[in-house]
């Protein structure tokens, strides 16, 4: 963890008690959580754990049932998704939401111009100008600078993963949320998004739903277990492989809590 995330730093992110009830499912059960600046996070468990169901509740998506989501230091729990990412959070998802007939540059582009509430104009102005400028930037530091003109249905399934992380760090976020970025992805493609990830500045405090171990450890300072809509352990990575409840979970057997 970054020196700045100190045990004294105020929180950017903070979840007290929160739950989200579909029907007679607890989804997710009073969960408290603390993030501090500059941390880099891993939420792990297995299918059915939660995990995507706790980003919704930190994104906005949906609201919870319960408790209270502080971002920034502000209670958000009734704030819709597209105010919560105007205060600096930016997340990607499970299933793709990229335009896969426009180019590289022009999705990075919209996701710029859709946090800084702006407009597509037939004719652009010095702002439009600069939005682009900072769309090739930021796209070139993600490793796509080849492929700014190329349409994003034929990237490859790796690439495309790379742009979804180019248009949430092109958001100058304070707070990124990443759901499975190396889901689906080849060894060499997880390693290259890997180092992508380590190389994000540190005044950008990262969580990460990972499903494969090997990359959520080696990116994350601290990790957050999560079975069954419950916090169930943390700890440090090396902790975290340690411990023999984790691996039972992951090797499908039961947890007796």
């Amino acid at each position: 963890m970054p020196e700045k995330a100190t045990a004294d730093a105020r929180p950017i992110l903070s979840l007290k008690g929160i739950g989200r009830r579909f029907g007679g499912l607890d989804a997710v059960r009073g969960v408290d959580l603390e993030i501090k600046p500059g941390e880099r996070r891993a939420i792990l468990g297995p299918n059915g754990a939660g995990k995507t169901t706790l980003f919704n509740l930190i994104s906005g998506e949906f609201p919870p049932t319960s408790g209270t989501v502080h971002l920034f230091g502000e209670d958000v729990s009734a704030l819709p998704a597209r105010k919560r990412a105007r205060m600096g959070l930016a997340r990607t998802f499970q299933t793709s939401r990229l335009f896969g007939g426009l180019t590289v540059e022009d999705n990075v582009y919209l996701a710029v111009l859709g946090v800084r509430d702006g407009h597509l104009r037939p004719v652009l102005n010095h702002e439009d100008s600069e939005m682009r400028e900072r769309a090739r930037e930021i796209a070139t530091q993600m490793g796509l600078g080849e492929v700014l003109d190329r349409e994003v249905a034929e990237l490859s399934h790796g690439e495309q993963r790379q742009l979804e992380v180019a248009m949430a760090r092109a958001t100058d976020p304070k707070l990124m949320l990443l759901d499975e970025p190396a889901a689906g992805l080849s060894r060499t493609e997880r390693q290259t998004l890997t180092e992508l990830l380590l190389g994000l500045p540190e005044d950008i405090t990262l969580v990460i739903i990972e499903h494969d171990m090997d990359v959520a450890l080696r990116v994350a300072t601290w990790v957050t277990m999560m079975y069954e809509g419950q916090v169930i352990a943390e700890g440090t990575p090396d902790e975290i492989r340690a411990n023999e409840m984790v691996h039972d979970l992951y090797l499908g057997r039961r947890h007796a809590a």
